[in-house]
């Protein structure tokens, strides 16, 4: 029986397997590494596609305004239990007869607001958006004008919060108005 390296342990999925046996080829410095799973990948390459998910409203039209999008990001990402504390705020667009719709992060790319930033509290998310790093935030506010949907709020006490494209919020949606969608991102590789 061929012994089986540490890269091809069982429960370890393709895309860890692949991110792993990419790496360590690269930190070994392996030329022309192959993963077996996926022959055409050497380490080699100069682009490394992998998805990530981006929070998009395709339903907002079925929106009835209830707000428990918002109140599922404000409890179970920032734990607090406010509409001004999360990252998707809904808001009417003109009264009830016309509906509502969701404010949120676009994911810029590049996020004006990451640039904005002055100390790498929000950093650019692959594919678009920003990280947060609230240790780093020194509550500024710097962020929140380049937003050009006004995503990002800041409370009373300095606080931002913004769509970090977790999709907590959109199992809490009685309506089904918000999806998450997987994108396709390139990122460089060095060789």
């Amino acid at each position: 029986m061929e012994k089986q390296g540490f890269w091809q342990e069982p429960g370890l999925h393709d895309k860890g397997r692949l991110a792993l046996s990419v790496g360590v080829a690269y930190l070994v410095g392996v030329k022309g590494c192959r993963d077996e799973k996926h022959p055409a990948i050497h380490i080699n390459l100069k682009r490394l596609h992998d998805t990530m998910k981006q929070l998009t409203t395709p339903r907002m039209d079925q929106c009835i305004g209830c707000h428990s999008c918002s109140l599922a990001c404000a409890r179970l990402i920032h734990q607090r239990i406010s509409w001004q504390t999360a990252g998707i705020r809904i808001h009417s667009s003109g009264g009830l007869s016309t509906g509502f719709m969701a404010i949120h992060c676009l994911a810029c790319d590049p996020a004006p607001c990451a640039l904005a930033c002055p100390t790498g509290a929000f950093s650019q998310r692959p594919g678009g958006g920003v990280i947060v790093r609230r240790k780093l935030c020194i509550q500024c506010g710097q962020c929140v004008a380049p937003c050009p949907v006004e995503a990002i709020s800041q409370n009373s006490q300095g606080e931002v919060f913004v769509c970090i494209h977790c999709g907590r919020c959109v199992e809490f949606c009685p309506q089904g108005c918000l999806a998450m969608q997987e994108i396709v991102v390139t990122a460089e590789v060095k060789a």
